[in-house]
């Protein structure tokens, strides 16, 4: 491991957007990330080497100081979903302090006209809302809700969990002292 460079964290993610305006306005003015940059550029060829016209490239700050950026390219065309993927499966979470900012961002996404669902909670240790963002891209808002014990107890048995599902494909016998909290019914 000593070979590794340290990650300091989130630089940023970037998608696709259809509308440079349109995505500021619910980042900026509905999620109250400020935005930061803004970057035009024509005729340009990506790290990928595919060439585009233009593009403008939008970035939002997020307390951390790590960013959310988007791609408008001109053309209107929001990205296309993977057809061989459920639409809940590829997201964004993104963290909230506490139960209350959680509720706080449902109130005011639904006041937008943005449809919310939740707040759900996963098995104890989170609960989250979802919504989609102008451009088709699902998010989620997430608070812990976590006990010091449970993260312990989730850390633990994560090695076993993943080579469970490795070998199986089905939800680790580990997981089972999630849904009653109690750690016998790990298996320990």
């Amino acid at each position: 491991m000593d070979n590794f460079v340290p990650i300091q964290g989130l630089h940023h993610w970037a998608y696709r957007c259809r509308d440079a305006e349109e995505t500021r306005h619910f980042y900026e003015d509905i999620l109250g990330l400020p935005l930061t940059h803004f970057i035009r550029q024509d005729e340009y060829v990506g790290s990928s080497g595919e060439r585009v016209d233009k593009f403008a490239h939008v970035f939002f700050e997020m307390a951390d100081g790590s960013s959310l950026a988007f791609f408008d390219l001109g053309d209107n065309i929001i990205a296309e979903p993977s057809p061989n993927t459920p639409r809940w499966c590829n997201h964004m979470a993104l963290e909230v302090a506490s139960l209350a900012d959680l509720e706080k961002a449902r109130q005011r996404l639904e006041a937008a006209g943005v449809k919310v669902v939740g707040p759900l909670d996963h098995d104890g240790w989170v609960k989250s809302i979802y919504f989609f963002d102008p451009n088709g891209h699902r998010l989620e808002l997430a608070a812990n809700t976590g006990t010091p014990e449970m993260m312990k107890t989730l850390d633990e048995v994560k090695w076993d969990m993943l080579e469970e599902w490795a070998r199986t494909r089905r939800a680790p016998k580990h997981a089972a002292w999630m849904h009653d909290g109690s750690l016998a019914a790990r298996g320990r």
